[in-house]
């Protein structure tokens, strides 16, 4: 077992997984803060419908994906009122449009099973050099951010009484998510992705009682989850992508812990 975890081949998939974790988890307390967790998993499946196109026109997959999502992004900005009703037809286009593009050919549909699967270990440096920027964004965005965000929430007139306008933290918000959940998409899978957006965060949400804690439990819980996946993974010769998502549900469970955790409720 040691041997198969030591190999070179896993290095890199291992350490892009670790960065982009984390992140992902710290994102999806921020779609659950804006009542929007049913759109990550429109997110993850309009990322992996754009990849499986994105192989059709012979581009990358990783632009593809982030097309797609900023499309829904988009999208999304147009509406008056978007909610979980508009994200579930996204979701349904995008599970649709996968299926067709990947009939197209061979690596189509290839690329469209390894989407839903979570393929890790076929992830290489552009998906490294993604996360680090992904991260590199999130250090200089998520302070100003999140009391823009936070504002937003608590107290939504804020902007408007004051003269000011709540469109550049909400559209530097969707390009954040887009990019992370399109990278996160290729990366993991679109369920692995969407379980990573959700599960930590409804968690945490659950668990903690101030929200840097909530953060902080969210990023630790996506972490043990994918150290513990990506050994399973590995050792029964089985995809990432299913089980992270199976290592995530059972984590779910911490929800009904009757001790009290550090942080909001």
């Amino acid at each position: 077992m040691l041997e198969l975890l030591l190999d070179p081949l896993f290095h890199l998939p291992f350490v892009t997984g670790l960065l982009l974790a984390p992140v992902a988890a710290m994102v999806g307390v921020y779609l659950r803060l804006r009542d929007e967790w049913l759109a990550a998993l429109a997110y993850a499946q309009l990322a992996g419908a754009g990849g499986v196109v994105a192989v059709a026109l012979h581009a990358p997959v990783m632009l593809g994906a982030v097309v797609a999502a900023g499309g829904l992004a988009v999208i999304k900005g147009l509406l008056t009122r978007p909610g979980n009703d508009h994200y579930v037809i996204f979701i349904l286009v995008g599970w649709g449009v996968a299926l067709v593009a990947s009939a197209f050919s061979a690596h189509g549909d290839m690329v469209g099973k390894s989407l839903m699967d979570g393929q890790l270990y076929f992830t290489g440096r552009p998906h490294l050099m993604a996360a680090v920027a992904l991260i590199v964004a999130g250090v200089l965005c998520l302070p100003w951010l999140s009391g823009c965000l936070l504002m937003s929430r608590f107290y939504p007139d804020h902007f408007s009484a004051n003269g000011l306008s709540a469109r550049p933290h909400q559209i530097t918000f969707d390009l954040l998510v887009v990019a992370t959940v399109a990278i996160t998409t290729t990366s993991f899978g679109v369920m692995a992705a969407f379980a990573l957006l959700f599960v930590p965060a409804w968690i945490a949400w659950r668990l903690a009682r101030g929200w840097v804690w909530v953060l902080w439990l969210a990023a630790g819980i996506a972490v043990v989850a994918y150290l513990l996946s990506f050994v399973l993974a590995v050792v029964l010769d089985q995809p990432f992508g299913p089980v992270l998502v199976l290592v995530l549900a059972a984590m779910s469970l911490l929800r009904w812990l009757p001790m009290p955790v550090p942080g909001r409720r």
